[in-house]
């Protein structure tokens, strides 16, 4: 059974999100929740059409109306769950799945990380993930554990083949952590706002 039941009209932004390449590191800062919503629909519909496997770590505020575009769009969301080609976790619930006194702990990251990669390869599929619990911890004021959590994941990226898209909502962005921002957006291959 196909994934789609129909390919929709691509645009310049779909082209963009179906041909990320394999080993991206992509950070976003966002103006609102529709921009957000629309670059995190082009990024997932682009991977389950292109066949990748695509890991959603994210508010359950976002991943809720990205179930209901991509419904929306044709795909069978409960077929692509079965068969680990698309991954939808709560961001919260995963970040304390390896964060040990506010801050990362490495060995619980990659261990995590690595089992979720190892699942959405299967069958030979590229996988790419939508990463949220840095926009989590940088709410919650905790910059120094945020720039960790982003250095781990950079690390990872060059290690393992994975497209990995990172978001953040401007407004939750002061004058007081620049420097935090400045060393978060150097881990990354790509900057973008919208």
């Amino acid at each position: 059974m196909s994934a789609t039941i129909a390919q929709p009209k691509q645009s310049q932004p779909e082209i963009f999100w179906g041909e990320i390449a394999p080993c991206e590191h992509l950070i976003q800062i966002y103006s609102g929740d529709a921009e957000f919503l629309d670059a995190l629909e082009r990024f997932a519909a682009g991977g389950i059409q292109g066949g990748d496997a695509v890991v959603v770590i994210a508010t359950p505020a976002h991943l809720h109306p990205l179930e209901e575009r991509l419904l929306a769009r044709g795909f069978n969301l409960a077929a692509a769950r079965e068969r680990d080609q698309y991954i939808p976790l709560n961001a919260a619930e995963t970040l304390s799945k390896f964060m040990v006194k506010a801050w990362p702990d490495d060995e619980r990251f990659h261990r995590l990380i690595r089992n979720l990669l190892s699942r959405g390869r299967a069958g030979g599929r590229r996988v790419r993930a939508l990463g949220e619990m840095v926009a989590v911890l940088w709410a919650q004021g905790r910059s120094g554990a945020t720039v960790r959590l982003e250095k781990l994941w950079h690390e990872l990226c060059k290690t393992e083949p994975l497209s990995l898209f990172c978001t953040y909502p401007r407004m939750g962005l002061t004058r007081d952590p620049e420097d935090s921002m400045k060393e978060i957006c150097a881990t990354h291959s790509r900057v973008f706002t919208e």
